[in-house]
């Protein structure tokens, strides 16, 4: 999820993701786990990086509660200082990890690759993001999650030589190729606050199956 979704969030007309999987189609270049693990065998370690809201965690119940206590009926809480000190500074115990993340990571770390996780998020001090996605996803060579207050990314996905960068949004495809990473499309969970939904694989990009929960 991109900073985007800071400035133009709104929390009618969510879908509802179903208990059924996502169907396929036939013009997107879908891969999985396994094809995935596949395509980097052999590969000696790399960096990887991955984006955080929608990606790894399903972070709208910490979107909607703020909107509830900042800015009620409206998206100007997105601006707000206050809010982004409590959602990075422990909001994120009440978001939901996703389990395709935690298989990713899985499979880097037994790969021996070093994970960066970079977000459109602003930067705050006494920020706990970091710590929390260590534990939550048993990291044991934890980088300090970097915030770029924005969705632009290439310079920090460039500066870190990612190969790799998971993402939801089109912004993260995007920075991803100008760096030089593969990008790889997380799909963003239907009930997600941060709407509209992205059209998966439009940008040519592969597109993780079942990747939305």
């Amino acid at each position: 999820m991109q900073i985007s979704r800071f400035f133009s969030v709104s929390f009618l007309g969510l879908l509802l993701l179903g208990c059924t999987s996502y169907q396929p189609q036939p013009d997107i270049r879908w891969i999985s786990i396994p094809d995935l693990a596949g395509s980097v065998q052999g590969r000696a370690p790399m960096a990887v990086g991955f984006d955080i809201d929608d990606t790894v965690l399903f972070s709208s119940p910490c979107f909607y509660y703020g909107q509830q206590k900042y800015s009620p009926g409206s998206d100007d809480y997105l601006k707000s200082q206050s809010f982004w000190n409590e959602i990075n500074g422990g909001c994120d115990r009440y978001s939901i990890p996703k389990d395709v993340a935690r298989a990713l990571i899985e499979l880097h770390q037994q790969r021996g690759d070093t994970l960066y996780f970079i977000t459109g998020r602003p930067y705050t001090e006494g920020e706990q993001l970091t710590g929390i996605l260590q534990k939550t996803f048993a990291i044991v060579d934890m980088r300090p999650v970097v915030f770029t207050s924005g969705p632009e990314k290439s310079r920090f996905i460039r500066e870190r030589g990612l190969r790799i960068y998971y993402g939801d949004a089109d912004s993260d495809i995007i920075s991803a190729r100008e760096a030089g990473a593969r990008p790889i499309r997380v799909m963003r969970a239907g009930n997600s606050s941060y709407l509209p939904l992205p059209d998966n694989g439009a940008l040519g990009e592969e597109v993780l199956v079942d990747s939305q929960r």
